[in-house]
């Protein structure tokens, strides 16, 4: 494998330089995420990434910097695209599925969808997105936020130690995009909140960020953050994201532990479901697509190796 070091390894860092400039980029993010958002958006935290980078080949800037945008530009790209796409996905032809995931999910809970019973149990009486956490809703929430920076940041990872994963990884994280997106088109889905609210199902609040209701932490998207898409439920790209990041972990430690991992998308399955932004079925259906995904791009790997 190409290690991305290698790129910038005409002018080697000095520890103590990387150090310095590490304090400094963490703080500067802490800062920034405190005063003004978490960030959210895909250019935004490609952009936290690339100084991160810089950061650690502190004493190279110029030749990180080259090395990094001569890679990153595309997926970029593809990225903004399908920001786009997403947000037309849903003014379509197709009609929006509303019933289908409800009676799959009341299925499940025995005549209660799941994000009912989650919320009456949990969430308070009445459960208001307004109302005080509990413990569990800050676990909740942090867990839900931590999809617009794990994938990424894995990536930025990936990229300063080893560019060959780095490829295989963006690969298979732009490809679930699209995947995603294609189905967004052919399966417009409303998701339980908007079942809740139109009465389809018993009363469903979006919870989503209630857990940092009371710290004044919050998301912010430094320069875009996509066209919104109220019907993009199936599948869950959340919970995709976090099974195909842990299915890929899997895939390549060897110690047994490394199932313990699989602690994250189960989380952050729940996190969806409670809060009210998916069904169980359209985590399901995510966890299916990353594995389609994963399968999918290891094939079409192996026979270029092959060919090669």
């Amino acid at each position: 494998m190409t290690s991305a070091s290698t790129q910038v390894a005409a002018t080697p860092t000095r520890p103590a330089s990387r150090r310095r400039a590490m304090a400094a980029y963490v703080v500067a993010l802490l800062v920034w995420s405190l005063t003004i958002g978490i960030p959210n958006d895909t250019l935004g935290v490609c952009l936290w990434i690339w100084i991160g980078t810089v950061a650690w080949h502190a004493d190279a800037p110029l030749e990180t910097t080259r090395a990094w945008w001569r890679d990153w530009w595309l997926p970029m790209v593809l990225l903004v695209a399908y920001s786009l796409l997403r947000g037309v996905a849903d003014q379509t032809f197709v009609p929006v599925n509303v019933t289908a995931p409800i009676r799959f999910d009341e299925w499940l809970g025995g005549g209660t969808t799941p994000t009912e019973l989650l919320q009456s149990a949990w969430c308070g009486d009445p459960c208001l997105p307004g109302s005080s956490p509990r413990w569990y809703d800050t676990l909740f929430t942090t867990v839900y936020a931590s999809h617009f920076l794990a994938s990424l940041g894995l990536a930025g990872v990936l990229w300063v130690r080893s560019r060959g994963e780095w490829v295989r990884w963006i690969r298979r994280f732009v490809a679930m995009n699209f995947a995603g997106l294609t189905i967004y088109f052919l399966y417009p889905m409303a998701p339980p909140w908007m079942a809740g609210r139109d009465g389809f199902i018993g009363a469903v609040s979006r919870i989503t960020s209630r857990g940092w209701s009371e710290i004044d932490l919050h998301r912010q998207s430094i320069f875009f953050g996509g066209l919104p898409n109220k019907v993009a439920a199936m599948p869950s790209l959340h919970a995709g994201f976090s099974f195909l990041l842990v299915f890929y972990a899997i895939q390549r430690f060897r110690h047994p532990a490394r199932w313990l991992l699989l602690i994250y998308p189960l989380t952050m399955s729940l996190s969806l479901v409670y809060s009210g932004e998916h069904y169980v079925v359209d985590a399901i259906a995510g966890a299916l697509v990353a594995l389609a995904v994963l399968v999918g791009c290891q094939l079409w790997e192996n026979r270029r190796a092959r060919a090669a």
